[in-house]
């Protein structure tokens, strides 16, 4: 992945490449354990530098994004819990002697490291108690002032989880987990370290997703002509912000952007009055359309709606379920 920084542009050009490699983080093109380009490398893609480079990697490092390994290089932080294991393959992938001899190779682990059989049995006990609590109800959780963006996550886990999943804003995190600590949070990675603190504190799993990569609509963008007017409409304004940033860094002055929140009706009205292309996300849609048609005779054209219909990637529901056991590590 190439990135593109701005020179002229009023926003600072650390935060245009902090933004643009959260992006590649979240969505997946740098996976976990992925090796980041070395200083010199995004010196010469970027025309930053290097001193500039090692700032915005020391702040995605302090931010929990990243980890660096004296020698080697920046690498994608691996966000899995520690405590997490990986299952035995399940009876349809082994028979079931083979099940019983892992289970006594674990027993057998634990007695070669000194434990007695009655301490094996608390450990075993132990841990299956704290990832049955995981899986009772996941707990989506951003900050309050980017609440949207837990609903964005909320509304597309709920119809693939069989727990319930409920929102609710960091600040409010630390007092809902003190009140019951059964379940696993969930957040974006933008916001993951804070929220992990919070849940190590209660002895609870704190998982990111991965976002959607947006390349149909990224693509989309890029083949907008010169002077094209682009609306973006989200619940979430972390995702306006980040969004204004990549297309600005794409693009550049070629397009004018526009953003807006659904429920914020004159600014919602005066960008679909302006803008020739408008991406949205589902929840804003249906404001969206009632907008146009609402205002139908004040608009001398409509503008062309995309609606992203993923928020998530294609992959991190599975892989949510195998976290709080709801899917075999196997399937």
């Amino acid at each position: 992945m190439r990135f593109h920084i701005q020179q002229e542009s009023d926003i600072p050009a650390s935060t245009q490449l902090y933004n643009q490699i959260c992006f590649a983080i979240a969505a997946r093109h740098y996976p976990p354990g992925h090796r980041l380009p070395s200083t010199r490398q995004l010196a010469m893609q970027t025309g930053l530098h290097r001193n500039t480079i090692s700032k915005v990697y020391r702040q995605l490092e302090n931010d929990g994004v990243v980890e660096a390994m004296a020698g080697s290089g920046i690498y994608v932080r691996d966000q899995q819990n520690p405590r997490e294991i990986r299952l035995p393959p399940g009876p349809r992938q082994k028979a079931l002697p083979d099940i019983d001899r892992e289970v006594r190779q674990g027993v057998d682990g634990l007695l070669n490291a000194g434990c007695t059989l009655q301490q094996a049995r608390d450990l075993f006990t132990r841990e299956i108690d704290w990832r049955l609590r995981c899986g009772a109800r996941v707990l989506v959780s951003t900050p309050r002032e980017d609440i949207g963006a837990s609903h964005l996550i909320a509304e597309e886990l709920a119809p693939n989880l069989e727990v319930p999943v409920e929102v609710v804003p960091m600040e409010e995190l630390e007092s809902v987990l003190e009140s019951s600590n059964n379940g696993t949070v969930v957040t974006s990675r933008y916001f993951l370290q804070p929220v992990e603190e919070i849940a190590k504190r209660h002895g609870v799993r704190a998982v990111p997703v991965d976002l959607n990569d947006f390349r149909h609509e990224l693509n989309l963008l890029k083949e907008l002509r010169a002077g094209s007017c682009v609306g973006l409409v989200s619940i979430s304004p972390g995702i306006l912000r980040a969004a204004e940033v990549i297309l600005h860094s794409m693009r550049g002055n070629e397009l004018l952007v526009m953003t807006a929140n659904p429920d914020t009706g004159s600014r919602l009205l005066a960008l679909l009055r302006a803008a020739s292309h408008v991406l949205c996300d589902r929840p804003s849609l249906p404001l969206v359309e009632q907008t146009l048609r609402q205002n139908r005779a004040q608009l001398m054209r409509l503008p062309v709606v995309h609606c992203a219909q993923s928020y998530l990637g294609t992959a991190t529901i599975d892989q949510l379920r195998k976290e709080i056991g709801l899917l075999s590590a196997a399937a």
